[in-house]
């Protein structure tokens, strides 16, 4: 009888300071069916750090052979010979925003969606080559995702198009602890850095400019307080209630 009730008073001690709250997703998101345009999906922008695979396509193998560094690439064949790994391993975005491209040289585009990147450079080639097909893809579009999430870590996305859901999918989704409610979203562009916070149990996450991530973005996972104090005074917190508990059984002993 005695044991179980210092079970009990433990148990109560841990439990009291453990309040209750939600952990679901779009939580005021009511009935079964949702439907709504969505207007917040935006393309990334090129950045300076960027790396970009460029490949260049025509009828003309000797223009492709120029324009891709060394990979002979002809339109309708699927066959490449590989002369240099420089195409393979993308173009850098300088500090200024701009590529150095065969031919063309100097490239600035910094601040354009890659549609954008792509007909630039489509404009610019047409000048030498007839019909050219112009390809971009980013090579480094990632994203970082720490804090209260069961595998923080960055990830290398080939889509190049993320929300934040699924970036947190990826990091095995919030643990627990982590606050759904003020999610911290750190982001650079254009040489400035923002921070947003979204809330992961409101719809309105939804339409919100932050839904889509863009490269390089930061999602940090706030843990609630009651991690928060666990983890600073864990050993304290112990400490206290050993010495509750400690003193409820003096006070048993000596009403014996």
């Amino acid at each position: 009888m005695y044991n179980k009730f210092l079970q009990l008073v433990i148990f109560c001690t841990l439990v009291s300071c453990s309040p209750t709250r939600s952990i679901v997703y779009l939580s005021d998101l009511k009935g079964a069916e949702y439907s709504e345009e969505v207007k917040n999906r935006t393309d990334p922008k090129i950045q300076p750090d960027d790396v970009l695979s460029i490949t260049v396509s025509s009828l003309n193998p000797e223009s492709n052979l120029l324009f891709n560094s060394g990979v002979l690439q002809t339109l309708g064949s699927t066959s490449s010979t590989p002369l240099t790994s420089r195409a393979s391993e993308g173009y850098l975005v300088d500090q200024k925003g701009a590529i150095n491209f065969p031919v063309l040289g100097r490239v600035q585009l910094a601040g354009l969606s890659k549609e954008q990147a792509i007909n630039k450079l489509t404009d610019e080639i047409k000048k030498s080559v007839k019909n050219p097909i112009v390809n971009i893809r980013f090579l480094n579009f990632r994203v970082t995702v720490i804090g209260e999430v069961n595998k923080p870590s960055t990830f290398t996305i080939p889509s190049e198009r993320l929300n934040i859901i699924e970036a947190l999918g990826l990091a095995g989704d919030l643990t627990a602890y982590g606050r759904r409610e003020n999610i911290l979203i750190i982001r650079e562009q254009d040489g400035i850095r923002n921070t947003s916070r979204v809330n992961l149990a409101s719809k309105d996450i939804l339409n919100s400019p932050s839904f889509y991530l863009q490269q390089n973005d930061i999602v940090y996972v706030e843990p609630v307080k009651t991690r928060a104090l666990q983890s600073s005074v864990g050993l304290s917190y112990l400490s206290t209630a050993s010495i509750v508990v400690s003193i409820l059984s003096i006070i048993l002993l000596a009403l014996r």
